[in-house]
């Protein structure tokens, strides 16, 4: 956790309609974090709120919006879990939950090292975070220590402690291209990619783990020494990083995640399953003593290198020539602090390669040594024998075989699929096996809720091998649930090939899994089998999402927002009517609604699927206390004149939720 320094915000202050501001936990380049607390349940969280030259930036905050549904939708044990997005006036915040037992950082300041064994286990299990994020399209671009909290305080051997933080600020701050105009990150940590070309990618978050594991176990950066931020970023590009006195295939391990092309380093999820190998292999290896920083750092030998927006220092850079277009900005320091920078300002070196004396035309080039000639003749002298030699065969063994070519062989192999997280809180993950002898498809759709349970009845779409096949028969299977074929007349969805799950519950931030058996025709490798999943996820999607469809069917998959609607007017020391009337792909549905408060009755069963009844419904004064909210949080009253109101509300995974504004006024 970054120091603490001057708040913007104080103890007290109310945050969106669910919390209230507790204690700040410390300061960084990005806003401040507070432990909140949640106003009805008492729980407590953190809530990151960004600074507000960043709030009141419009493109900042139309990014914020856009990314929520992929922030809430980061569920992995660790990764610390994004419980809301706030937006609020000139407050952008995060609600997380709040994790108290320290970071790696407070881990290195207590011991100086950690043993290869926790260092490894550490590191493994932010890989593991770091890929599911990646499989979302999300990339943390600012790994390190501070980020990467503990569940519990950290003793020897443990495990499933870890919790990475701060995706939803990389998301947030950061654009989908991965690319950026500023220096965003923190230079011990940052790929040689993201300083040369302002590339971040899941490659670039590898890297930083791997800065990371080289400090948990030497206790200091590979790159760290004298110098500026510049100077550390630029050893990054140019230098490699010291030995320290690790295990051969801890060393080879630690310099592949460490390999300046980004090409060459592993996916997340291979690099976790390395390490904890090595793990495995290292449960009494010692913790290091921690390591000085070295007096000067080995060159890479590769072709010069631009870092972009910076200059090298002079003597970096003797055997280049350098063409300075102004002087070098003055970056600071080197610490572990994140920045965030613009570049576009900044000027870039210009570097040159020594320029090559005029070749005539005629002259034989450099490679083509008399050696190299005679081993080409003789390359040529055998395609020729080979070539005449396959006319003389090959009509021959055709006509022994015959002309007929063997069919493609079946193969086996997998496919994954995830949808993007619905507005309800729902994530899907599907999953596909093809077993080639049997000519069938082992299917595993899971089912992920975010802060509600969600129950059933969801639509799957299981479609032909092809756009002109037939449906194909499918077997499913999965306790507890029962699976038809959907009814278009009861529904009102009539995509062909789908099928309707009935009586699914996703506990509230946990999974469900459904598994089922289709015969398949066609499907023979991976690459088709790939295909035909993506058209599955695609037509199910497609068939939820389409704005033709009327009525309430599916309201998991569905709802697309709730709308809170009260009287234009009220009158004082009365109960206010509440009505949440559910918003479909096709527009509100008035004739239908999701719940009225007062209630009267049994919850609707809308309510039920989407926010486990009552229980997740909870409403809010927006008006400085001229409403009154009862202790269930359920029934609102109004109780003094106000000339304009409004109520806020959360309905399951549905936050912020806010009514048009409205009157109070006196009987008379």
């Amino acid at each position: 956790m970054a120091e603490q320094g001057q708040a913007q915000y104080g103890r007290g202050e109310p945050l969106g309609a669910s919390y209230r501001l507790v204690d700040l936990l410390g300061t960084g380049a990005t806003g401040e974090v507070w432990r909140a607390e949640h106003t009805a349940s008492g729980e407590h969280v953190a809530a990151k709120l960004l600074r507000s030259e960043l709030a009141a930036d419009p493109a900042i905050v139309e990014r914020f919006v856009r990314e929520r549904t992929v922030l809430l939708g980061l569920q992995h044990p660790s990764i610390v879990r994004v419980r809301d997005l706030v937006v609020e006036g000139d407050r952008l915040a995060i609600v997380m939950d709040l994790v108290d037992g320290g970071s790696a950082r407070d881990l290195l300041r207590a011991s100086g090292t950690l043993p290869p064994r926790d260092a490894l286990t550490i590191t493994a299990e932010t890989l593991d975070a770091l890929a599911a994020a990646h499989g979302q399209d999300v990339t943390h671009r600012d790994v390190k220590p501070d980020n990467v909290l503990l569940a519990t305080a950290w003793t020897a051997g443990a495990t499933g402690d870890v919790r990475v933080s701060d995706f939803g600020i990389a998301s947030v701050v950061a654009d989908r291209e991965r690319t950026t105009t500023g220096l965003l990150g923190t230079p011990q940590y940052m790929a040689p990619e993201s300083i040369s070309q302002g590339r971040a990618g899941p490659a670039a978050d590898v890297y930083g783990a791997g800065v990371m594991l080289y400090e948990l176990l030497a206790g200091r950066t590979p790159f760290a020494g004298p110098g500026t931020d510049f100077a550390v970023a630029y050893r990054h590009v140019t230098s490699d990083p010291p030995r320290i006195d690790v295990p051969d295939a801890l060393w080879t391990a630690l310099t592949t995640l460490l390999a300046k092309d980004p090409g060459a380093r592993p996916a997340a999820a291979d690099a976790a399953a390395t390490l904890r190998r090595l793990a495995r292999s290292l449960v009494d290896a010692p913790a290091l003593a921690p390591a000085a920083d070295p007096e000067s750092f080995a060159e890479v030998e590769r072709p010069a290198t631009v870092v972009r927006g910076v200059r090298p220092d002079t003597a970096a850079v003797e055997a280049s020539a350098v063409e300075d277009v102004s002087p070098a900005p003055e970056l600071g320091p080197a610490g572990s602090q994140t920045v965030i920078r613009p570049l576009a300002r900044q000027p870039l070196p210009v570097v040159r390669e020594p320029e090559a004396p005029p070749r005539s035309p005629w002259q034989r080039p450099d490679w083509l040594t008399n050696r190299m000639a005679a081993l080409g003749a003789l390359g040529v002298v055998l395609v020729a024998v080979l070539v005449v030699g396959g006319v003389v065969w090959l009509p021959g063994a055709l006509a022994g075989r015959g002309s007929s070519t063997p069919a493609a062989t079946a193969q086996a192999g997998s496919a994954y699929q995830q949808d993007r997280p619905l507005p309800t809180g729902l994530t899907t993950t599907r999953k596909a096996t093809l077993d080639p002898e049997r000519g069938t498809v082992a299917l595993s759709i899971t089912y992920a809720a975010q802060s509600v349970a969600l129950r059933g009845p969801l639509l799957e779409v299981v479609p032909g091998a092809t756009a002109k096949a037939s449906c194909p028969a499918v077997t499913w299977t999965g306790e507890g649930v029962s699976a038809a074929r959907n009814q278009p007349s009861l529904t009102g969805v009539g995509t062909a090939c789908s099928w309707a799950l009935d009586d699914v519950e996703v506990p509230a931030g946990q999974d469900l899994t459904v598994q089922a058996s289709v015969r398949l025709a066609g499907v023979r490798d991976q690459a088709a089998l790939q295909e035909w999943l993506d058209a599955a996820g695609s037509a199910t999607t497609a068939a939820v999402t389409d704005r033709g469809v009327t009525g309430t069917a599916y309201p998991v998959q569905r709802l697309q927002g709730v709308e809170v609607r009260t009287p234009d007017r009220t009158v004082s020391q009365t109960t206010l009517p509440v009505t949440l009337v559910p918003v479909w792909p096709s527009g509100a549905d008035d004739l239908n609604p999701l719940y009225r408060s007062p209630a009267t009755g049994s919850p609707s069963q809308m309510l039920t699927d989407v926010a486990g009844g009552e229980s997740g419904v909870r409403f809010a004064d927006g008006c400085s206390g001229a409403l009154a909210v009862s202790s269930d949080g359920l029934v609102v009253t109004a109780l003094s004149v106000a000339p304009s109101c409004t109520v806020r509300a959360t309905v399951g995974n549905f936050t912020n939720l806010e009514s048009a504004p409205f009157g109070i006024t006196t009987r008379d």
